[in-house]
Parts: C-alpha cells; sequence; structure tokens
C-alpha cells in the first residue's frame, strides 16, 4: 500500500513539518492507521510523527478523542462534523501542532443515497488555527478508496503545515 509515490509524499511533509517546528497526530477510522503508516514508513520520522490513534468504532471516537457520542448519533460517524471532533481531540489529547483524522466508507458495503460508498472526510486542526474539513467521494474498491483517502490526508496536512 506504501508505495513509492506515497513514501516520497510523506517524505516532503515530514520535511515541510520539521522546518516549522510541527509535531503531527494522525486519527483514523476507514484508513485504519494508513496514513501514520505513510509517515513512519520514512526514515527519522520520529521527529515530526507524535502518535496515531486509529478509532475504527464509535466507542473510540468516543473515548479516545472525545467526540461527543451525541455528534455522532445527530452526525452520523461520517461525517463533516466528525472528521474535525476527531481531528480536534487527536490535537488536544497529544502534543503535537498538527492533525489530521480520517472518517468514511471504504466498501464495499455500507454506503446509502445520501452516503455512498467512497465518501471520505478528512479533518485537520492546527494549534492556533481553526480546524478544516474536505469531503470527498472516491470511485474504486476498498483498497482504492483508503489509498486515496492517504493522499489526500497528506495533502491536507502539508496545506496547513
Amino acid at each position: 500500500m506504501i508505495d513509492e509515490a506515497l513514501l516520497a509524499q510523506a517524505a516532503a511533509l515530514l520535511a515541510q513539518c520539521r522546518a516549522a517546528g510541527l509535531r503531527v497526530a494522525t486519527a483514523e477510522s476507514c484508513t485504519g492507521g494508513l496514513v501514520a503508516a505513510a509517515l513512519t514508513a520514512v526514515a527519522d520520522s520520529s521527529a515530526v510523527v507524535e502518535c496515531g490513534f486509529v478509532t475504527y468504532s464509535i466507542a473510540a471516537k468516543t473515548e479516545l478523542l472525545g467526540v461527543p457520542a451525541s455528534l455522532i448519533a445527530e452526525q452520523g460517524a461520517v461525517s463533516e462534523a466528525v472528521a474535525r471532533a476527531m481531528a480536534e481531540g487527536a490535537l488536544m489529547r497529544s502534543r503535537a501542532q498538527l492533525a489530521v483524522a480520517v472518517t468514511g466508507l471504504a466498501g464495499p458495503g455500507g454506503g446509502t443515497g445520501e452516503k455512498p460508498v467512497g465518501l471520505v472526510w478528512i479533518g485537520c486542526a492546527r494549534a492556533g488555527m481553526e480546524t478544516v474539513a474536505a469531503r470527498h467521494v472516491f470511485p474504486g474498491d476498498r483498497a482504492a478508496v483508503r489509498r486515496a483517502a492517504v493522499v489526500e490526508a497528506l495533502a491536507l496536512l502539508a496545506r496547513r503545515a
């Protein structure tokens, strides 16, 4: 899953964060730790990577990241609000200054008309800045959706670093 292109993207992001003095945390659901894996595949990434939370279940999102259960009940786990809350939770529960969160429906099942398979919300929180989130609907099978989500998560981190 972590090919040369992802490795190069992660290395560039890590260099950017290192130069800015930023430490990074990840909060992942549908990617299951792949963002953190891409970052830590780069040698000396420990100078930048603080930690990663894999919060696949609703209980993990609430217990580990502090996402309110009521927010998940109202908006759904795959939503802008939850992606933002996950990123903010990772920031608050770590020593990082920059955090990314990924929540989505990688498939092959579980999609609806409103929330189709391939729907991924990516949130990014940076200390002292407004939290942002981006909606994506990625084509392809489960592996393609997850890889595309990793690419976009790294890109969003780079834009906020």
